[in-house]
């Protein structure tokens, strides 16, 4: 399996409740890890669980275990910051198909690295974006 790219909730449970996965994101995730294939999330997705954890809908331990993973040099769980180049790419997300906008970068971003996205979000599915679930 190649390398993916992964929604925060799908990041989330990757981290600390991994049952909450489908069978395909589940091995999609544990393949790209065995292969020595980077897991991506967006930048936009550390920001959104800071906010979160702050609006107490996030247990601190889901930082604490992110942070881990971070900065846990083997592993392959990899921040993409929101560049020039992704935030181009957020053009190709219909607004009006899915209207947040942390959804639309992380989306823009699976573009830009042209793999598939781990994702349970159908309005995110319905953009044609190359997805997993």
């Amino acid at each position: 399996m190649p390398a993916v790219v992964v929604d925060t909730h799908a990041l989330v449970w990757y981290l600390v409740e991994p049952e909450r996965l489908s069978q395909t994101a589940s091995d999609a995730l544990d393949q790209a890890s065995a292969t020595g294939e980077a897991i991506y999330a967006s930048a936009i997705s550390l920001v959104e669980m800071i906010y979160l954890v702050e609006k107490g809908r996030l247990p601190q331990a889901v930082m604490d275990r992110l942070t881990e993973a971070l900065a846990t040099p083997e592993a392959e769980l990899s921040l993409v910051p929101v560049d020039q180049e992704v935030a181009m790419m957020v053009r190709a997300i219909p607004r009006a198909v899915v209207a947040d906008l942390p959804d639309r970068i992380i989306a823009a971003t699976a573009l830009r690295l042209n793999l598939p996205l781990v994702t349970r979000d159908k309005k995110i599915q319905a953009a044609q974006i190359k997805s997993l679930w």
